[in-house]
């Protein structure tokens, strides 16, 4: 069955390329102009993803998030976003969405991100039904278990390994979260100030801002071997965790 898809976009430019991006990959896809076209849409038929742009007149795309998040909270978000709206894009990622995309996105990106949203839809829909081991699903889940055995809570915030147990901050928590999720993808000293700290700053200022916390977040990690060099630097540009071989 093919998957129901909804992009949000204020601009027709990019509301048409997004649409006609998707339906070549087979999807089923619907378009809106605005929030509150979106919305209603989204109350009248199903979706299973949604792309919102992040900056439109009326209704914004945080304020679309917050509604579906309560009419459709199975439907998963993908939102398109720009430097320029660091708070309001660091709310809806702590709401729920799934991923963003810095506009103007490339169509690799956006085919990556809508397939892996909707298997992560597919696997919360098969835990809800009680027909898959929550252990069995894989980067899709919350809770992470290493071949070694060791357990990584994202949700709890917590590390467990035998009778060895971490637990970690918000920041720190936020921070393997956000690596964790996305295995092998590199994110900028940039982007992970703003996902982890929730404020923009430069590429110069980044480095200086996310050293501490990774150092910290490191130092905890090292109790575990599963982990403990997972979370990797590439020079120059930022960091990534590393899956197991």
């Amino acid at each position: 069955m093919k998957s129901n898809i909804l992009v949000v976009d204020d601009e027709n430019v990019a509301r048409q390329s997004l649409t006609d991006i998707l339906k070549l990959e087979g999807y089923n896809v619907a378009s809106a102009s605005n929030g509150q076209a979106a919305v209603e849409y989204v109350r009248a038929h199903p979706v299973d993803l949604m792309i919102v742009d992040l900056r439109m007149p009326g209704m914004d795309g945080l304020e679309v998030v917050q509604v579906v998040n309560q009419m459709a909270p199975d439907t998963e978000v993908v939102l398109l976003t720009a430097f320029a709206s660091t708070d309001s894009a660091v709310q809806a990622l702590r709401l729920r969405i799934h991923d963003y995309l810095i506009k103007p996105a490339a169509p690799a990106q956006v085919i990556a991100s809508v397939k892996k949203g909707l298997a992560r839809r597919a696997a919360k829909l098969q835990v809800k039904s009680g027909a898959a081991e929550s252990a069995e699903i894989d980067e899709t889940a919350i809770e992470h278990k290493l071949k070694d055995g060791t357990i990584v809570d994202l949700s709890r915030r917590q590390i467990r390994s035998g009778k060895k147990v971490e637990h970690l901050t918000p920041a720190e928590g936020r921070l393997l979260h956000i690596l964790m999720e996305n295995p092998e993808k590199v994110f900028s000293h940039r982007e992970l100030v703003l996902l982890v700290q929730g404020y923009d700053t430069s590429q110069r200022e980044a480095p200086e801002i996310l050293r501490p916390l990774v150092s910290r977040l490191r130092h905890k990690l090292e109790k575990f071997p599963a982990l403990s060099e997972r979370v990797a630097s590439v020079r120059g540009t930022g960091y990534l965790y590393e899956s197991e071989k």
